[in-house]
This record gives structure tokens, sequence and C-alpha cells, in this order.
């Protein structure tokens, strides 16, 4: 018998390979994508031809950054880089995104093309053509993804803008299902949200559970979970998911429901956005609106550092017995400079009851002059019409609650929020988040919860978002919430813990409007301190997807915990081969960081 040697060390290397593929399972082949200066480039006539499917949607892109370093004096430049800048603009740009970049992590990068999809047969079309020619696929809706998700150099950008079709439904039944009818509205994946209130709340008077900042895109929202200025009363978006249409990697538009493809609407609930496919549509529960709205706004200042610490207890103790219920939302800011500002929302009360709610705070500061002083303003706390909350009046305009679209001809609905006008065109240093669980309230560990936050502002200053976290909601909401992929970290939660900076619009390389990067890396590094000094005084659960660090090192766990594995297995069902590839998202850990390149 001969036998045909084999060196000792191949031998165990193939034995280990045999060991860790289970039987009939193909071992995934090195892959990589192709860019436009490779001989694989699809030709004029290929895209000739896609355009034929597509028509007018399809356009290519000019690159603004490339005219603003060749002239950065240029009045197109200069209009680039205003401030403050329109985040209608920036989002009907399919070149921008509404985040410029982040020091050290991403620029703003347009794609060589777009799909500026009309209807789902776009998507479907776009689709095809980039996993047959090996491309690089980016996604875009809204465009406000910090981690940069919606944007990727030398790709086939499929740009949704233009489905923003909003249809309600009086009685809506998922597809397959056999449900009561609910009221619904059916939301095409290119809207924003300040065209889903006014069509739902203004126009309609009920509510749909969405995002505070009006410019976020309604489908990227709900498929990273969703939070929004009234989670603490109605949940989560994500949660609120009745059905969606999606077009997955094979090209298939399909329905995703409790009862058609359940997996992969669970996947959509807070699974991340763009790394199942591209949402076309999807259908939203409506909920009864409450009769009014209302809002508490001042800054009160203390005089020393023993005095913030005393402060940071009070407010403290108003979360532990009055603020972690339904009626509340939105956040509470500690600062660096020794000053707490308040910035929160409440429904199902009137204004007498929210002052009366509030009071004994205030006469606690009042009792102590030397420590506290307050910003006063007549408007402190204010209430309106629920069903006006989000109206484009001309009073709210004129009186600086809102902000509107300055661009000639631009409809009246097109309003934001001012404080959101600082997030258009902005460059992050850092972003950090965890969810502070509501365990810290109790008596005999809400002292050692203040020393923490006091000893975390010493370095930066942060931000308690109240509506982050779904301790005190109702248990619809909460139940709805826990049959979404998201951390379970947010259930418990009496606040999301945010510690963030960012500076003006800017990009690299183009003269007078250069990052500031030595400012970005001194700022990085002091809120690293103030989430370290938290995570090692009380601890932080998870990091919420929309709203966390590019530098998560173990950022499965802290989007998803235990959630990860099952969602891994829908992606590996509907996207078996890596079409849909995001920073930080499902699958991802499989793949080069800039996405063309498969590892493993």
């Amino acid at each position: 018998m001969h036998c045909t040697r084999i060196d000792r060390r191949r031998w165990i290397q193939l034995a280990a390979a045999c060991a860790l593929t289970p039987a009939g399972a193909s071992t995934p082949q090195p892959f990589s994508r192709v860019r436009p200066s490779d001989a694989a480039w699809p030709s004029d006539a290929q895209w000739a031809a896609l355009a034929q499917q597509v028509g007018e949607a399809l356009v290519p892109i000019r690159s603004p950054w490339a005219e603003c370093i060749a002239q950065p004096d240029s009045a197109a430049c200069t209009q680039r880089f205003k401030f403050p800048q329109n985040p209608y603009a920036i989002g009907d740009d399919p070149a921008l995104t509404q985040t410029y970049g982040w020091v050290d992590a991403w620029v703003s990068s347009p794609s060589v093309r777009a799909v500026a999809a009309r209807h789902a047969g776009d998507v479907v079309a776009a689709v095809n053509f980039a996993r047959e020619h090996r491309l690089r696929l980016a996604v875009k809706g809204g465009g406000h993804s910090y981690l940069g998700t919606s944007n990727a150099a030398d790709s086939l950008l499929v740009w949704t803008r233009r489905m923003n079709d909003i249809e309600l439904h009086e009685a809506f039944v998922a597809q397959g299902c056999d449900a009561a009818p609910v009221r619904a509205v059916s939301v095409g994946a290119g809207a924003i949200w300040s065209q889903a209130y006014d069509a739902v709340t203004t126009r309609a008077g009920g509510y749909v559970q969405g995002g505070g900042c009006m410019t976020v895109g309604v489908a990227g929202l709900v498929q990273s979970g969703g939070f929004g200025s009234f989670s603490k009363a109605f949940g989560t978006a994500a949660g609120s998911l009745l059905q969606a249409e999606i077009v997955t990697a094979d090209g298939q538009l399909r329905i995703a429901n409790a009862c058609t493809n359940p997996d992969l609407h669970w996947a959509l609930k807070g699974g991340g956005g763009g790394s199942f496919g591209v949402v076309t549509r999807m259908t939203l529960r409506v909920h009864p609106l409450p009769e009014r709205f209302g809002a508490v706004n001042f800054t009160v200042r203390a005089s020393s550092d023993a005095a913030f610490r005393r402060l940071i207890g009070l407010v403290l103790d108003l979360c532990a017995g009055q603020l972690v219920n339904p009626h509340w939302g939105e956040q509470l800011r500690l600062l660096r400079s020794n000053a707490l500002n308040v910035a929160m929302v409440f429904q199902g009360l009137d204004r007498a009851q929210a002052q009366a709610l509030w009071q004994p705070f205030l006469d606690a500061l009042d009792a102590a002059p030397h420590d506290f002083s307050i910003d006063f303003s007549p408007l402190k706390i204010v209430t309106t019409s629920a069903r006006d909350f989000w109206a484009p009046s001309l009073v709210k305009r004129a009186l600086g609650f809102m902000a509107q679209d300055d661009r000639a001809g631009a409809p009246s609905s097109h309003v934001f929020w001012p404080g959101d006008q600082a997030q258009a065109g902005q460059v992050l240093h850092a972003f950090h988040s965890g969810w502070l669980s509501s365990a810290l309230l109790e008596p005999s560990r809400r002292a050692a919860l203040a020393d923490a936050l006091f000893e975390a502002t010493r370095h930066a200053g942060l931000s308690l978002h109240l509506n982050k976290g779904l301790a005190g909601a109702p248990r619809e909401a909460l139940d709805a919430a826990r049959d979404t992929a998201m951390n379970p970290a947010a259930l418990d939660a009496f606040a999301l813990v945010i510690c963030a900076a960012e500076g003006p619009p800017a990009y690299p390389g183009v003269r007078a409007h250069e990052p500031d990067v030595t400012l970005a890396r001194r700022n990085a590094q002091a809120l690293r301190a103030a989430m370290d000094t938290l995570r090692r005084r009380v601890g932080l659960s998870g990091a919420y997807v929309s709203e966390s660090d590019f530098f998560e090192a173990q950022w499965q766990q802290a989007y998803w915990g235990d959630h990860y594995e099952r969602l891994l297995a829908v992606k590996d069902r509907y996207d078996p081969e890596g079409l849909f590839v995001v920073h930080h998202g499902v699958g991802s850990e499989r793949w080069s960081a800039d996405g063309f390149t498969r590892l493993r």
C-alpha cells in the first residue's frame, strides 16, 4: 500500500477546517466588490440597460466635496457650509448626508450613481443590478445616520426620498393575518417624520410613534428601534410596526408581518437599518391622540460644585417620584458648568398639574438663593392642543418655536425644531450612550448615582433622555417593545444617558472649512472619561444603535444583547452573500471596514 506524505501542519489545518464546517455546508469564498477603477465595473451599455428599466430615476452624482476642495471660495461651496444649515436642503441632495462626518471615523462620501426610486420596481432593479455586477450598495432615506451608514464611496445608491406617500387606514389587518382591525398608517420609505406627523396628527387627529427630530427618516428610525418624545407613553416606533414591504438581496419584494415572514418582521423592528434589505413601505399603528401636549423649559445654575451635586440629587428625587411614568419625556441636561438644563415634554396633564408637580423642586431652589439661580422665562411651562403640536403655524414660526425651510417656494410644512438645526451638517467629535437601570433610583442607590453623575460632569456634560428608557411605560407599550430586536436593557431603564460633542459644518481638504481635529480629539477623550466614570461607578447597559459610539468594540452585545444570534440567522436566510453591509450592522464583522472585501 502506498501512502501520500502530508505535511503535519497542513494536516492539522485541514482537520480543524473539517471540524468547523457542518456537513453539507459550503465555506464562504473570498469576495471583493467592484470599484469604478476596476475592469469589471459595469460598462456604459450595462448602465444604459439599467436606465431602460428605471428611466430618469438613474442619476449621476457629482461630488460637492470635490468642487469645494478645488474652489473653496466659490458661491456653491460657501452655501454648502452656511451656518445654520437647512436640513431640508441637505435631505434633497443625493450627494449629502445630514451629518458631514465624524473626526477619525468617517466622512460623507457620495455614491457614483443613484437610483432615485419612485416605487418598489425601481428598488428591485437597483438591487438586482448591484448583486449581478458585485457593486457596493448604499441605501438612504432621511440620511440622518451618525455612524455614516447611509453613504458609501464608489457605490450605487438606492435613494428612497421620492417614495414619501402616506395612506391612513381606519381598519387595517396585516396581510395573511386573522386579527382585529386597527387604525394604522402606511408610509413610504422616503418620508420623514414632519410629513408623517402632519398627515396623522395635524390632519387626522391621531398619534403615530416617531422621532423627536422632524427631519429624521421614518424607515430608518423604525429599523433602529425608534424612540420619540413620548415613548414612555406609546413605546417605540419598532413596537408599532404592523407590516413592512422590503426588497431582499434576491430582488424579491416581500411582505413582512407577524404572519408572513415573521422572522424578517421581527428583525426589522430594531435590528438596524440597511442590513436585511431595502424597505419600501411601512405600516404603523396609529394611537389615540391625547388632548394636550406640553413642555417645561428652564435652566438652573449652581454657584459651587457642592451646590451642583445637591442639585443633581434634587432632580433625581423628582425623577424617582414624578417623572418616570407615561406623562414625561425628553431631557435633563447636566452641564460641566454646574448647570441643569430642563428640556422636558409631557402629555396627559394640563398646565396646572404640571406646575404643581414641579413646584416642590422649584421651592427647594428658591429656599437656597445663594446656591441656585433660575433663568427666568414666562414660557417655563406651556401647553398646547396635541393636534397642533407639529402644525406649522405662522405664530410658532414668528415666535421662534419652529424654524422653516428657507428656500424659495418651500412648502409651509417644511419645518423643524430650532434646537435640531445644529445637527444639519455637523461634524461629530464623539458620541456615547448607555441605559441607566431604574434600580439606580431606589432610595438606597440614588446618592451613589448622583455622585457618579457629578463626577462624570467634571469631564463632560451629559443628558438623561427619560423618553429613551421604558421603565414606567404602560404594559402594552412594554410588551410591544419586548417583541422587538432592540436590547432588552431599554425595558427596565429609567433613561438613556448620552454624552456627545460636535463641531459646525466642515470637510477635510476644504480650505477654511476643515474640522478642528485637535479639539475633536480632546473632546473625545473627555467624553470617554465621563462615560467610563459612569460604567465604573454605577454601571451602564448596552447602547442605542442610532446614538452610539462609532468605535464600540462589543457592538453586537451593546446594541442587541442576547438577540444578536437570532438576528444573524435572519441575515443569513435573506442575505446569505452579504449584499447589504453597514458599519456595525448585523453580519458586518465578516467584511472589511469599507464593505468591499469579505473577510470570512
